[in-house]
């Protein structure tokens, strides 16, 4: 069953004198136009499992992410519009926030839990929840069916990239774009910008899924302390970006991923002639919780 849902994701060229110095063309594929709220790999991780869940005649929705989960955000909005009901399972404390303010406009019920408890979600919801009615999506979408979701990326590509660059958290979308190339005979090289510290789990994840570690370039270096963690040279880089693109990214993912790509460039890591593709995977909301740094 397909869901009713027409997806806008261009690939757009970024003209830098750094690239021209390079000899290096950059594009950008905007899956953070697909949709405000369900938009880039939020998206394409929930596609296929909402899909199956229609199939299924699975009425609930229930998931699980932290305070300023732009997942919980895609989960309400999707299930609002594809006619779910929908419950997550919020990592910590209660608290308010703009991002949870705006899943419970769309519906979501929210259920804070204290962290000891949420390292065990499928304990949550096998004892609250009962499987042929509910569909349990894993934190930020990680599934195979989220992994087939991503492939779906290759295949709308309009020309060849020598390298793909993603921001990863789990990992699920650099495996899917891996997955795409193999399915689709491409020859571009997958790079993963991991956005947290000890991103070297991700390679078993990989492995489990049946994509080769080996074929994936994992760049450790630009996770800036951690999730969600910042410093003024990013803080200062995502300013001059935006401002000089129009494109809007934010510190958590899409930021540490353009910083690691120029640097990349800018220390001349890149063959000249090279074309790379960056993916901008969406979740602007993200920005929310650091506009305070914005500001100084």
């Amino acid at each position: 069953m397909h869901l009713p849902f027409q997806i806008f994701s261009p690939e757009e060229e970024i003209i830098d004198p750094i690239f021209e110095e390079k000899e290096i063309r950059l594009f950008i594929k905007r899956d953070d136009k697909i949709h405000p709220f369900i938009s880039g790999n939020k998206w394409r991780k929930l596609k296929y499992q909402l899909e199956y869940a229609k199939s299924k005649d699975i009425s609930h929705l229930v998931t699980f992410g932290g305070a300023w989960s732009n997942h919980l955000l895609a989960c309400a909005a999707a299930s609002a519009t594809f006619g779910f009901k929908a419950i997550a399972y919020v990592r910590g404390e209660e608290v308010r926030n703009p991002v949870l303010d705006m899943c419970r406009i769309f519906g979501l019920q929210l259920i804070f839990v204290d962290r000891e408890s949420y390292r065990n979600k499928e304990k949550i919801f096998s004892e609250n929840h009962d499987s042929k009615t509910s569909l349990f999506i894993d934190e930020g979408g990680k599934s195979e069916l989220g992994l087939l979701g991503c492939a779906d990326i290759i295949k709308e590509l309009n020309q060849h990239y020598d390298h793909i660059f993603v921001a990863s958290g789990t990992g699920t979308t650099v495996a899917g774009l891996q997955l795409g190339i193999e399915q689709n005979n491409f020859h571009s090289q997958v790079h993963s910008i991991p956005v947290l510290k000890g991103a070297d789990s991700l390679l078993q994840d990989f492995s489990q899924w049946n994509i080769d570690p080996q074929k994936i370039y994992m760049h450790l270096d630009y996770h800036f302390s951690g999730y969600a963690k910042t410093k003024p040279e990013l803080i200062e880089f995502i300013k001059n970006f935006v401002s000089s693109t129009g494109i809007m990214i934010e510190p958590t993912y899409t930021g540490k991923l353009m910083y690691g790509v120029y640097d990349l460039i800018q220390k001349g890591y890149f063959k000249s002639k090279s074309k790379i593709l960056v993916i901008h995977t969406g979740g602007i909301t993200g920005l929310l919780g650091h506009l305070d740094l914005f500001s100084k």
